[in-house]
């Protein structure tokens, strides 16, 4: 079909406006995304279920799993979003467009949250925070809290809603162990909920240099197009314990024999 002068014209407009709506679809970050993670946020789990009274062990281990599942399947939701949010922005900043100021603010926020610390947005310089914006398998998630807090049964689970054995070092800033030895400082931190308590968890696992091997392993399956599952990082959780390679052990098993509790939704993780 031929087109005259107008026609053309009318025509070119419209891909112009075709291309301008996809950039802003398929490349230019979505600043919508910040309400989603915000409302992924304020789930709340509720009243604590009283462990200790639940006699029977398959429901005590149902229930503990189901009780924090939703919390660590939302927090890997909000690492997706920023995960496909920075890989936009690289995507724009490569392009030459710049970020907007509330993307720019929104960048600034996840580095914060990312402890990374980088003096120019480049590439080069985003492409690292990926191994630290990545998701964390629910299920080893699940069978650390069980195995750190004694199926929620633990005086810091009860006390401190600290289902992950967590320390903090400043004096009054958590409960002090009873076992804790003499010269020694920590504390077990306290926190004002269990969501708290997996929030810091996963954020100290993206960032803290003790888990840098869980990280690395983490991009190398990514790498390789290889789904990171648990029984694959979790021997990047080496440093988690004094124990080590009798820690590992012992999450392994976790793993195996509580596979009928962990069947889930977790399509993502």
């Amino acid at each position: 079909m031929k087109i005259g002068n107008i026609g053309q014209v009318t025509f070119a407009l419209g891909l112009a406006v075709f291309a301008l709506l996809a950039l802003r679809l398929f490349i230019i970050p979505n600043t919508t995304q910040v309400s989603v993670s915000g409302q992924l946020n304020y789930i709340d789990l509720g009243e604590v279920p009283v462990f200790a009274e639940i006699d029977d062990i398959a429901t005590k281990k149902q229930t503990f799993f189901d009780y924090l599942r939703p919390v660590i399947e939302a927090q890997n939701q909000i690492i997706i979003h920023e995960r496909q949010f920075l890989l936009a922005a690289i995507e724009q900043i490569d392009n030459g467009l710049g970020l907007s100021e509330p993307d720019n603010d929104r960048l600034k926020s996840i580095l914060d949250k990312y402890q990374y610390d980088i003096k120019s947005f480049t590439r080069y310089t985003l492409m690292p925070l990926l191994k630290r914006i990545d998701i964390i398998p629910v299920e080893m998630v699940l069978v650390q809290a069980a195995t750190e807090s004694g199926w929620g049964s633990s005086r810091f689970a009860i006390d401190g809603f600290n289902f992950f054995g967590q320390w903090c070092f400043t004096d009054g800033c958590g409960l002090v162990p009873f076992s804790r030895g003499d010269g020694k400082n920590h504390e077990v931190a306290v926190f004002d909920s269990p969501k708290d308590s997996i929030i810091a968890y996963m954020i100290n696992l993206n960032t803290h240099s003790a888990y840098k091997l869980f990280r690395s392993i983490r991009a190398d399956l990514r790498a390789q197009k290889i789904r990171p599952t648990a029984e694959r990082l979790v021997y990047g959780l080496i440093n988690y314990s004094e124990r080590r390679d009798q820690y590992i052990d012992e999450l392994l098993e976790m793993l195996k024999h509580n596979k009928p509790y962990l069947q889930g939704n977790n399509a993502n993780a």
